[in-house]
């Protein structure tokens, strides 16, 4: 049974007090859901008083990204240590704007992706393609390269405790979303790649998410698909009605 999981990327938004305020009013909603997995993601400054708020909830808490190494003279950086003691299970990892605007390669996401299952976290490891790539026919070749780079040397132990995220480059923040057909028909190619690398029954095992200007309103057409396993979200996860109507909407396709 995998596991569903609606994931909030709060991204470079929200001060300490506005991180608490929108916290407690996603706890307010959704706090008590168990099924699927409630996660939120603030900025690292927001992470350990947002964890304090939320410790009587089930709402997990994520990072959004770590650096690769367990200290060191990386100014600016944070550790995978310095994640789990703020009250972090997951972490973000390969984000296209990381990807993009900070240079992160396949290799460099793979040994964030390795430190994070060592220290236990648990990865959110994300891909896409941009619309370039897309329209010039090379999605799939993208996408198996991201994958296989990504979660290179990773055990069948390790994938099984990884989570993929499919976030075409075109949709995040566009208001454009991937209809749940182009989307479905990605999450099966990565599933298919993972069954090529690990064997069928660990790729059926493994969440892959979907992000991409997810909403309320678009979140019954993706969560009805075999393969979505929920939604890692964007601006919408920045306001509580909306992100816990996503949350809801998961719930009710089977959570």
């Amino acid at each position: 049974m995998r596991r569903k999981i609606i994931a909030g990327n709060w991204k470079m938004n929200k001060t300490i007090v506005e991180a608490q305020a929108l916290a407690r009013a996603i706890k307010d909603k959704v706090g008590n859901v168990t099924a699927p997995v409630v996660l939120v993601c603030p900025p690292f400054t927001a992470l350990t008083e947002t964890a304090m708020l939320l410790k009587d909830s089930e709402i997990q808490l994520g990072g959004q990204n770590m650096h690769e190494a367990e200290s060191g003279a990386f100014t600016g950086e944070i550790s995978s240590e310095m994640l789990l003691t703020s009250g972090c299970a997951y972490v973000i990892l390969g984000h296209s704007e990381r990807r993009e605007f900070f240079s992160e390669s396949d290799k460099l996401v793979n040994a964030k992706t390795i430190k994070a299952l060592e220290a236990g976290l648990i990865p959110i490891v994300c891909v896409g393609e941009t619309l370039d790539q897309r329209e010039s026919g090379d999605m799939k070749k993208v996408i198996e390269e991201q994958v296989t780079g990504s979660l290179d040397s990773l055990s069948e132990s390790d994938m099984k405790k990884t989570v993929i995220a499919y976030e075409p480059v075109w949709a995040i923040g566009t208001g454009k979303t991937a209809s749940p057909e182009q989307a479905e028909e990605v999450h099966v190619h990565i599933r298919t790649i993972l069954a090529e690398k690990y064997g069928r029954e660990t790729a059926e095992v493994v969440s892959i998410l979907y992000g991409g200007s997810v909403k309320a309103s678009n979140a019954d057409g993706l969560f009805c698909k075999n393969n979505i396993d929920g939604a890692l979200i964007g601006g919408a996860s920045l306001k509580a009605d909306e992100f816990s109507a996503v949350v809801n909407a998961m719930e009710s396709a089977g959570g």
